[in-house]
């Protein structure tokens, strides 16, 4: 992905309504700002999640580990997914948005505690579904910022309701 103009804010995407969607099919539609990943939101998914992992908890033993300081969980860097889609996306007429799932996801790549993230959001598809609702899939690419090697890469199903 890169980090050309990683100090920059990138601009939310703002649509009216939600077939200006429809045609983006296989385009990057937003790129999300920079959100950074710190110990103590680590240590809160650790005490929400129930997983302490050292590798993840313990500063002084993951110095000596594999990364050489504390990574987030993978299921941290993939629960910043709303995150990224509501802070780079807006449509004005629609009520509402909801998870409706994840087709495929892989983490490719330790997030240090301290990472800066930020989502590549690809629309893979649209569907119409009833009373004007629709379901997409986004293609989203969770880059680190200095990194060229993604972090998380997923395909999200969301559902919006007009």
């Amino acid at each position: 992905m890169g980090c050309a103009g990683a100090g920059t804010m990138a601009a939310m995407k703002t649509f009216d309504h939600l077939h200006e969607l429809e045609p983006l099919v296989g385009e990057t539609v937003a790129v999300s700002d920079w959100v950074t990943v710190t110990q103590a939101q680590i240590d809160q998914f650790a005490a929400a999640t129930g997983d302490h992992q050292w590798i993840h908890t313990d500063p002084l033993r993951a110095a000596q580990g594999p990364f050489g300081t504390t990574i987030a969980h993978g299921f941290l860097t993939l629960s910043l997914l709303p995150l990224f889609l509501e802070s780079s996306l807006e449509v004005r007429h629609s009520s509402l948005g909801v998870n409706a799932g994840l087709n495929r996801v892989r983490f490719t790549a330790p997030v240090p505690a301290g990472s800066r993230l930020r989502a590549h959001l690809k629309l893979l598809a649209f569907e119409w579904l009833q009373a004007g609702a629709c379901q997409m899939v986004w293609g989203i690419t969770v880059e680190r910022e200095g990194h060229d090697k993604p972090a998380c890469v997923a395909e999200a199903v969301v559902r919006r309701y007009p």
